[in-house]
This record gives structure tokens, C-alpha cells and sequence, in this order.
């Protein structure tokens, strides 16, 4: 009867915060309505996650959520200092292709969103065998240091919670 109700309760809770969030202000009727939300919009789109995402370790979820939020913080430092220290013509633009491991649809797009919500990095493309993903860097000397990082920090961390 629970798993009826909620049938997606992380989303559910998440879609609570995101209102309280957005509206700025913690009041009861704000509650009320995001908890209305939390428990509509997954009701009606359960019939399309026949195949929800399994998360194996979920622990290392907020592991992975500090250490992206520190990332994204150490990132814009590194990009402040790129744009305005920085020649123009000593900025050295590069794609970088890094092979995946990933299997999971899921954990592919948290990885690209990652990529992509980390300044100086953009996600461009994935493959159309989803075995590698093409990233724009802002500035890099070493592209395959860019790959490896990203392989270590990321791609390790999404394949433990997801597979």
C-alpha cells in the first residue's frame, strides 16, 4: 500500500525540498503544496520508470554530492583566475573523450550533469554506443589528466552507488 502511495519516495521528499526552495519561504500552506506536488508528479509518472535506478550504496550518494559541490566550489576559483589572469592566447581550449565504464542510463547523466555543472568543463556529446562522453575544457595542458581525474573522482564513485 506504501510502495503504492509513494512510489518513488526519494523523489517525492526531493520534490519537497526543491518547492520549499524555490519559493523561499517555509510556511504551511508552502509545505502543503510541495508535498502535494511530491506526491502527484510521481504518481502520475511511476508508469514510465518500469526500470527505476537501483542505488547500491547509498551512503556514498552524499559522498558524491560533497565532493561535487567541493569541485564545483574549487572550480570556480580556477576559472576566476583563468579569466582574469589569464592571456586569451595562453588559453589552451581542448575536447577530451573519456572512455566510460558506466553501463547505467541513470548514472551516465548524473555523470554529464556533473561534467557540466563543474565550471570550466562542459559535457558535448555521447557516444551513440554511450561508451564514451566528449567533454570541452575551458583550459587544460594535459587533456588525458582531465580524463583521468574525471574517471577517478566521478566515474568510480557513480559506478559504486549504481552498480
Amino acid at each position: 500500500m506504501l510502495a503504492r502511495l509513494f512510489p518513488h519516495p526519494l523523489l517525492s521528499l526531493m520534490m519537497v525540498l526543491v518547492w520549499l526552495g524555490l519559493v523561499n519561504k517555509v510556511t504551511l500552506g508552502n509545505l502543503i503544496l510541495g508535498s502535494a506536488f511530491g506526491l502527484i508528479v510521481p504518481l502520475l509518472t511511476s508508469p514510465y520508470w518500469p526500470d527505476r535506478p537501483k542505488v547500491a550504496r547509498p551512503l556514498k550518494v552524499i559522498e558524491y554530492i560533497l565532493i561535487v559541490l567541493w569541485d564545483i566550489i574549487v572550480a570556480n576559483v580556477q576559472v576566476a583566475a583563468i579569466i582574469l589572469f589569464k592571456p586569451n592566447a595562453s588559453i589552451t581550449s581542448r575536447w577530451v573523450t573519456i572512455p566510460l565504464q558506466l553501463t547505467s542510463a541513470e548514472a551516465i547523466t548524473v555523470l554529464a550533469g556533473t561534467i557540466t555543472m563543474t565550471p570550466g568543463t562542459v559535457s558535448a556529446t555521447l557516444s551513440a554506443d554511450a561508451s564514451a562522453i566528449l567533454v570541452h575544457c575551458l583550459h587544460t595542458d594535459d587533456p588525458d589528466a582531465v580524463r583521468d581525474q574525471i574517471k577517478s573522482r566521478y566515474e568510480g564513485r557513480l559506478m559504486e552507488i549504481f552498480q
